[in-house]
């Protein structure tokens, strides 16, 4: 029996499920392997190219089990893309996969180990909005990426409380490591205990939400194994989404969920693209713009009353706000506008020239990204407008007003991480997650779920990032990738018209 508002697509088989949970497990069991073979363990250097992963201790091992093992976590998500056979088997086939990860050391990524020194220099007096962890005298510096040494931190006040407090808990490196791994399991949790209530406001079936936004090798290797701190982000952001698809238009629940939003903000930047939708959330009915100042104003005072307690709190004030400038400092191709930039160095480099193009070029999507911000949230109040005059039938009114703010939402984080200067696989997770929940149509869930699974195979255990290895060949294709998006849509547009 299907849940409600599901698409009919088909029942699972059972002996395609059984095939898929065991090979995912198995997948993340070999994952588990390679971290301990050749993850990101303190001592351990970070390789420079796929040579030197080969030549170190164990390297044929390590690749061969990460190879193998991501195919299998990829293959099996991707199998049931279209949908779990149920939510309650979602979720146990998730927490099943997570299991082998739990006891992984640091893996795909080194920057649990920024982490936890911007703790340390926090709780012994410095302030890491300022210097960077070598300059601060952290003594596990050499745990940390070499490019984020000498970076302030660009994190918020609240999740440098959360790794000072690791770190005096914890009494030292592997404490520290290991209560930040706490951390994001805590924000997993909390982002799975969100899930099902948002997706049934919104009309989507919890096995297909579930799996997809859980079932993720991102969730695994990254967030959970890698404890990276869009986790709990992640979970704060959902848990305010979810107070207000419950209690719109109540005073005291917009206060709620604005301290739930301002935290998810206190973590990482990238949360206050969702404030606009979250305001649309908000607002019960009747889409007036005075509605929406008044429910937005509830919402905004919880917001700004958190990130002012928490600077106040920890004395870090607003100087975070500098260390987002310094995030930009890697370029990769994986970001579509440092890809175009590199390109048209490349061809500025053949004709004698020296163009410099990816901060100008980056400069223009960040300008483009303000625009896209502002059509989506149009489109998406005035669409809630159309609802509120449309005489429907009032439950399908009910599911379409949160789907439209979560899916504005989830929109609003995809542009943001495709056109950010920077793009990492963990930052998939935040439209990942609101997509998944938002998205009724199953063929339409296809364009996200791609490429987070594409994503999935872009760092060895080490943390090493395979786009460091392919510089020129993924600028190449990722710009003539953005030609051929840029030009469908161009042809979809004249074609409206």
């Amino acid at each position: 029996m299907s849940e409600p508002g599901a698409v009919p697509d088909g029942p699972v088989r059972p002996v395609a499920a059984a095939l898929a949970r065991y090979a995912g497990l198995a997948g993340a069991v070999l994952l588990t392997v390679a971290g301990w073979l050749g993850g990101a363990l303190p001592d351990t250097p970070a390789v420079t190219s796929l040579g030197d992963a080969w030549r170190a201790p164990h390297g044929p091992a390590v690749l061969g089990c990460w190879l193998v093992g991501t195919a299998l976590l990829v293959g099996a998500w991707w199998s049931l893309r279209w949908g779990a056979p149920s939510g309650r088997w979602a979720y146990l086939t998730a927490g099943l996969w997570l299991l082998p990860l739990l006891a992984a050391p640091p893996l795909g990524s080194r920057d649990v180990y920024s982490y936890a020194c911007q703790g340390w220099s926090w709780t012994h007096g410095t302030d890491p909005y300022r210097v960077g962890v070598v300059a601060a005298g952290c003594p596990w510096a050499e745990s940390v990426s070499p490019i984020w040494r000498d970076t302030p931190a660009p994190y918020g006040p609240f999740f440098v409380l959360l790794a000072g407090l690791a770190v005096l808990l914890g009494g030292g490196l592997v404490g520290a490591i290991a209560l930040l791994r706490v951390v994001a399991v805590a924000g997993v949790l909390l982002a799975a205990l969100c899930l099902p209530g948002l997706a049934r406001a919104a009309g989507v079936p919890t096995r297909r939400a579930a799996w997809l936004a859980l079932a993720c090798p991102l969730v695994g290797v990254h967030l959970v194994a890698g404890a990276h701190n869009d986790a709990v982000g992640l979970g704060l952001l959902l848990s305010g989404l979810l107070v207000l698809v419950r209690r719109p238009g109540r005073p005291r629940a917009l206060v709620v969920a604005g301290v739930l939003l301002g935290l998810a903000v206190a973590v990482k930047a990238v949360a206050v693209v969702v404030l606009p939708f979250a305001a649309l959330a908000a607002v019960p009915g009747g889409y007036t713009w005075r509605a929406l100042l008044r429910e937005g104003g509830w919402l905004a005072g919880g917001v700004l009353a958190t990130l002012v307690v928490t600077s106040l709190a920890t004395g870090l004030g607003l100087g975070w706000v500098r260390g987002l400038a310094r995030s930009g400092d890697s370029e990769q191709w994986t970001s579509p506008p440092t890809a175009v930039g590199l390109v048209v160095d490349y061809a500025g480099a053949l004709a004698g020239r020296e163009p410099e193009a990816v901060p100008v070029v980056r400069a223009v999507a960040l300008a483009g990204l303000a625009v896209l911000l502002v059509v989506l949230w149009w489109r998406a109040w005035t669409a809630l407008r159309r609802l509120g005059d449309a005489r429907q039938r009032a439950a399908r009114v009910a599911a379409a007003r949160p789907r439209v703010a979560l899916a504005g939402a989830g929109l609003a984080l995809a542009a943001t991480v495709l056109l950010a200067p920077v793009f990492h696989p963990w930052y998939a997770t935040w439209p990942l997650a609101l997509l998944a929940v938002a998205t009724v149509a199953v063929a339409r869930t296809v364009w996200f779920v791609a490429p987070c699974a594409v994503a999935a195979v872009l760092t060895l255990p080490d943390g090493s990032n395979l786009a460091r290895f392919t510089k020129a060949p993924g600028a190449i294709l990722m710009t003539a990738l953005v030609v051929a998006v840029v030009t469908v849509a161009a042809v979809r547009v004249r074609r409206i018209r």
